[in-house]
């Protein structure tokens, strides 16, 4: 199951590059978990109903330039009650210089204040979009995540069916490995899904009878990726004669991680198969599917066959005038 998750006062000012004009307390124990952010409008007129102090404040050259319109007393006075909800900090853009009265109530209520140089609405987009990888929902499965001819490739099966050792040859084909053994998967959004390694694993591989290896000091930089968005899932299986498996990808299969749903192929292993060709031509095949494209619709269009279901379409049906 995904938890709610936070990031540290510390991470955002470093990660964003942010000045400190004041800090109350020790930053990394400061935790930012809204990915949203409020601009100050109503509330600068006293409209507080739908102020959410969990949400980070920024303020540009509008909310000044409404500031410096009042006296010190009344600059003070909404200052004062915006500040008294507590917001877990306040970001003040374009390098604009606090007011005073500003900076006397932050310290009453012990909210931090951050400065940028960046202009107010690029600044929104940036923090917006770094809150909504690091607080995005996440949760970490098995398997092997690389970049196949640019589609993020998730390989999952069972323990030993060869999963680390087709990364091996993907990579050597010059594919680039995301991660391998454990895979953390973040809901960027309703329909993406990106993964990564965790650090003290990133590019390490396990390969039975060989041990552990660093795939970017055997291979190179060009190698590895640190992150990558999630295109489909391939799950390998060790071959089961009585299963029937799809001969003719009509219909794509999906699978949900995080509610999201990803395209899902499953792919028999057994002696002589070379996998990471397989891998490589289903990479291929699901971006052709993403842009409109059915290989199998065109063979039974072309063939005069019905694949709206009413016919049934078997192995020996499908014949070539060559």
């Amino acid at each position: 199951m995904a938890n709610n998750f936070t990031v540290s006062l510390t991470s955002l000012v470093n990660d964003l590059s942010l000045n400190i004009a004041f800090m109350p307390e020790d930053p990394d124990k400061i935790l930012i978990s809204s990915k949203n952010v409020n601009r100050l409008g109503l509330e600068l007129t006293g409209f507080f109903d739908s102020f959410d102090n969990k949400r980070i404040v920024v303020m540009g050259r509008t909310e000044n330039s409404y500031l410096s319109g009042l006296n010190e007393d009344e600059r003070y006075k909404i200052l004062d009650t915006i500040f008294s909800y507590g917001p877990p900090a306040v970001i003040i853009t374009r390098n604009i210089e606090p007011y005073p009265e500003l900076m006397k109530v932050a310290k009453e209520h012990f909210v931090p204040i951050l400065r940028t140089a960046v202009k107010t609405s690029t600044f929104i987009s940036s923090i917006v979009e770094y809150l909504d990888v690091k607080l995005a929902p996440r949760i970490t499965r098995h398997g092997v995540l690389l970049e196949v001819y640019g589609q993020g490739v998730f390989i999952i099966g069972n323990s030993g069916v060869g999963k680390s050792e087709t990364a091996i040859e993907l990579i050597q084909r010059g594919h680039r490995l995301i991660a391998d053994d454990a895979v953390q998967i973040r809901k960027i959004n309703d329909k993406t899904l990106t993964g990564s390694a965790p650090k003290n694993i990133r590019h390490f591989i396990e390969l039975r009878g060989i041990g552990v290896i660093n795939a970017r000091r055997i291979f190179g930089m060009g190698a590895i990726k640190v992150t990558q968005e999630i295109d489909m899932v391939v799950n390998l299986e060790i071959w089961d004669s009585k299963k029937i498996y799809d001969r003719i990808g009509m219909e794509s299969e999906f699978t949900d991680i995080l509610g999201v749903q990803i395209p899902i192929v499953t792919i028999p292993v057994r002696p002589g198969r070379n996998l990471a060709i397989i891998i490589e031509v289903a990479a291929m095949n699901n971006r052709q599917k993403a842009l409109g494209y059915n290989a199998a619709k065109e063979l039974l269009d072309s063939l005069g066959m019905d694949y709206s279901g009413e016919d049934t379409v078997t192995d020996n049906q499908i014949t070539l005038d060559i």
